[in-house]
């Protein structure tokens, strides 16, 4: 590889691991691909390193992510002072199934703006595709071992947030990193599409009804509110439409686009924006939410803040069309 690898950073991280008889591994409610990937791969190549350790990756479960691997139920009764490790989170409020954990200290690894999760060993780098990218570079540049399915679900990670590598996040390193997940475990990658990329003949309607009734103002911004009802008509869940989004990515008309699901269960409206220009975190950040520049989630509470919400979006839509004449 020709990039430069903080080794030290990397050392570091692995020294903490390996500090460390008991490990929690965590990550952000709603979890996508690259969330779910990163947890279970970091926890997969730990155990296989260090077969004595006690190592749980937690949160909720999502039926279309068990393809990836199972979760843990842990009793942290039972636990003494672990190693609490936070991927692809930056905000304590959105890290899942720790509630009742008692830790000694947190390991960060995450590639969104820092927030208010501080670790006392932290790798935070926005320039990455990834928190998969990231470990998959811990595990090449360390002494944690790289098995077949560690590869393939670090790689799975990669492909779905760069979209294929498609999206900005997607560097040569990027790429350099995939080339070597490849080369050493000798993954079958092509196959590995059709994991993120089949879908039900429902999820292809629910599209359609999307693209049909997506509103697109004079500003080049597109939204749609998704109520329960049409989710289960469609018989689809509510993390769909974020699974979804990436899609509309090459959309003349769209400069921002964002899907409003409601989410019956939990008394709110879950919320994924996309961008080609406009910066969207600092909006996302005002609703309950942030993320990426161009990528960010937010969670709305009522018609008011929604009405708010695609106002915010419309407007710096507006300006960034102003701001290009």
């Amino acid at each position: 590889m020709v990039f430069i690898i903080n080794k030290t950073l990397l050392k570091n991280i692995y020294k903490e691991i390996k500090k460390y008889d008991e490990i929690v591994i965590a990550r952000h409610t709603g979890p996508d691909p690259d969330a779910i990937c990163s947890q279970i791969a970091l926890r997969d190549s730990i155990k296989e390193t260090f077969p004595n350790k006690k190592v749980y990756a937690v949160g909720a479960g999502v039926a279309k992510f068990k393809k990836f691997g199972n979760l843990n139920k842990v009793n942290y009764a039972e636990l003494h002072n672990p190693l609490l490790v936070v991927l692809d989170v930056p905000n304590l409020y959105r890290v899942d199934g720790i509630e009742e954990l008692k830790y000694t200290s947190i390991l960060k690894i995450d590639h969104h703006p820092k927030e208010d999760i501080k670790g006392n060993v932290d790798w935070t780098d926005m320039e990455k595709s990834s928190t998969c990218q990231m470990v998959a570079e811990l595990v090449l540049y360390t002494k944690l071992k790289l098995t077949k399915k560690v590869a393939e679900n670090l790689f799975l990670g990669m492909v779905s947030d760069s979209e294929r590598f498609s999206l900005k996040n997607t560097t040569y390193e990027t790429l350099d990193t995939a080339k070597e997940l490849i080369r050493l475990s000798k993954i079958d990658f092509t196959s590995l599409y059709d994991i993120l990329y089949t879908r039900p003949l429902g999820e292809h309607k629910f599209m359609a009804y999307i693209t049909n009734n997506l509103v697109v103002d004079e500003n080049k911004f597109g939204y749609i509110i998704i109520n329960d009802e049409t989710l289960k008509e469609f018989n689809v869940d509510v993390a769909t439409p974020s699974n979804l989004i990436n899609n509309y990515n090459f959309i003349e008309e769209l400069l921002v686009w964002t899907f409003i699901t409601e989410d019956v269960k939990n008394n709110q409206y879950k919320v994924s924006i996309r961008s080609r220009g406009p910066i969207i975190n600092n909006i996302a950040s005002k609703y309950h939410g942030g993320g990426h520049k161009y990528a960010s989630g937010a969670k709305v509470m009522n018609q008011e803040e929604i009405q708010n919400l695609i106002s915010d979006l419309s407007k710096a839509c507006q300006d960034y069309g102003d701001s290009k004449l």
